[in-house]
């Protein structure tokens, strides 16, 4: 279930714009404090529980919070749909502000919980954006490969991400709208160049046909889940020999994860 920070309304165009015009400073705020509220108290306390439920054990091993960025338009809400509730809608709802959904998935013989925040595209919310890349374990670059413009624009929303999310944070370029053949203004050659030129990951995606769109959430788990354990093994072979040999450990760690996703 689907939880809206901002809203998701749908009107007529003259009715939305007339709508964000007037509330989008209110919005802006409420919705960055909120988000500060989340990352200060810890993504494990988003969810309201009774305190049987917290006394609980927790019924995953991982818990890895993706962020969803792109131009409007691109289809970021989508795929979110499309991956938590495997459903599609024709119909084009600006998200205003920000949503994030939870799946819970399967890898191997680990339980893997998905936090995914699907941020808003418009260039007037990018400063509220900006909050939801702070303790990201991933994010997702999204654009329209009917777009040539939003493929362009991947290079805008990177500088972002080098600004304010972690170093160590996993990155994957998605190309959404597959399915519009005919319409295609990015070639898949010329956009898994651009992903090789990066060292990240890139897939082709259709969240109307779902194709590849459950690859891509499991692609950026599977290496995140080979990212943290890789980091546990490194801390306790410095635990084991007493924190000498850290350096080069560490080094030789970051070596491997340079290219993660």
């Amino acid at each position: 279930m689907g939880f809206p920070l901002g809203a998701s309304i749908e009107h007529r165009p003259t009715e939305r714009e007339a709508f964000t015009a007037e509330y989008s400073p209110i919005l802006e705020l409420s919705t960055s404090l909120l988000v500060t509220f989340l990352n200060t108290h810890g993504q494990n306390k988003i969810s309201i529980m009774s305190s049987k439920k917290t006394n609980k054990a927790k019924d995953y091993d991982y818990l890895f919070k993706l962020v969803l960025i792109g131009d409007s338009g691109v289809g970021k809400s989508c795929l979110l749909l499309r991956f938590a509730d495997d459903a599609f809608t024709e119909s084009y709802i600006s998200t205003i502000g920000v949503d994030f959904r939870f799946r819970t998935v399967k890898m191997g013989k680990k339980t893997v919980k998905l936090q995914i925040w699907d941020t808003a595209g418009q260039e007037r919310f990018r400063t509220i954006t900006s909050a939801y890349y702070r303790g990201a374990d991933g994010i997702i670059m999204v654009y329209d490969t009917t777009s040539a413009d939003s493929f362009d624009h991947v290079n805008d929303w990177l500088k972002e991400v080098n600004r304010y999310a972690s170093d160590g944070t996993c990155k994957l370029l998605v190309g959404n709208k597959s399915d519009r053949v005919a319409d295609r203004a990015v070639t898949t050659e010329q956009a898994k160049e651009f992903a090789d030129d990066l060292g990240v990951a890139f897939l082709e995606t259709s969240a109307k046909t779902a194709k590849n769109v459950e690859e891509a959430f499991l692609t950026m788990a599977g290496e995140l889940i080979k990212n943290r354990e890789l980091k546990a093994e490194a801390n306790s072979s410095d635990d084991t020999n007493g924190g000498q040999g850290k350096v080069s450990l560490t080094s030789e760690k970051k070596a491997n994860l340079s290219g993660c996703c």
